[in-house]
């Protein structure tokens, strides 16, 4: 699985997702920490990789541009620590097919984890 971690969340979460069996890059390592959400969007669509953030603004981008991908996993629900992300992320891609989260949007937030197939319409 490809990820693309958000400027939200901390570096550390690319290192533990490549340190299990994942490619994973920080925002900041690829020159997006400033970029548009927009931007962002076409980068992860460009190299086949899910975003994971804490931005809100993402679902109804990807649901204005009607897209099927990329995948999105959202934290919504306040501030969570690094080892509160890494947790409930550990939980979400366990419980999740690989193959169904580069079309979906998974919402995780302290009472669980949701998923929602793209397009939204």
């Amino acid at each position: 699985m490809k990820f693309l971690v958000d400027m939200p969340l901390p570096p550390s979460l690319a290192r533990w997702l490549v340190e299990h069996g994942h490619e994973a890059e920080h925002a900041s390592s690829v020159g997006l920490e400033r970029a548009a959400d927009a931007a962002i969007i076409e980068y992860a669509w460009r190299t086949g990789q899910v975003i994971i953030t804490a931005d809100l603004d993402y679902p109804r981008l990807l649901a204005l541009a009607r897209a099927e991908r990329p995948g999105l996993i959202l934290f919504r629900g306040g501030k969570y620590s690094e080892g509160e992300v890494v947790e409930r992320l550990s939980a979400a891609l366990d419980c999740i097919s690989e193959s169904e989260i580069p079309q979906s949007i998974i919402v995780i937030d302290r009472q669980g984890v949701r998923r929602r197939l793209l397009p939204i319409r």
